[in-house]
């Protein structure tokens, strides 16, 4: 059975990393965007992973312009953007699409596992993903859920 510590992404700076490396970790992936009316989730999802990184909890995001082109900077603008807006620390990984042909593997992977609004597609930016220790997908949250709404269902993953 595939679980999520089976895919492979780029990280921003497009080097390939195996999610193997975060096999045993709960995870919480997320579809991020710089100019979206969720970019402020940014500051609690930096707070859960500074407050749950000690239990292991590994916040993933993975900017997609899927969404009214609300990520049009490369790279380097979306690291730089991240990191002095909202001094994130938590892995960011390269532009993904999450819907459609040219789909991440594993959004489509993700989207197979926990069904949304919209069927399985992801209905806008900052979608959340929360990932059992065994790499399972054990909850999937809407983009206006807010980060910190997500403490009890992490607090049952650590």
């Amino acid at each position: 059975m595939t679980n999520a510590y089976d895919f492979t992404a780029n990280d921003i700076d497009g080097n390939p990393i195996p999610l193997s490396t975060y096999a045993g970790l709960p995870l919480l992936i997320v579809n991020t965007a710089s100019k979206c009316g969720f970019t402020p989730q940014y500051q609690g999802l930096e707070a859960l992973s500074r407050e749950y990184g000690d239990q292991g909890l590994r916040v993933l995001g993975f900017p997609c312009d899927q969404f009214a082109h609300q990520e049009p900077g490369n790279a380097d603008e979306i690291k730089n953007f991240c990191s002095l807006t909202y001094d994130v620390t938590f892995p960011m990984f390269a532009k993904v699409d999450v819907n459609g042909p040219d789909a991440h593997p594993l959004y489509e992977w993700l989207r197979s596992q926990k069904r949304g609004l919209l069927g399985g597609r992801i209905q806008w930016n900052f979608t959340k993903f929360l990932i059992g220790r065994d790499g399972t997908v054990v909850d999937r949250f809407a983009p206006a859920t807010k980060p910190e709404k997500l403490t009890g269902a992490i607090g049952k993953v650590l």
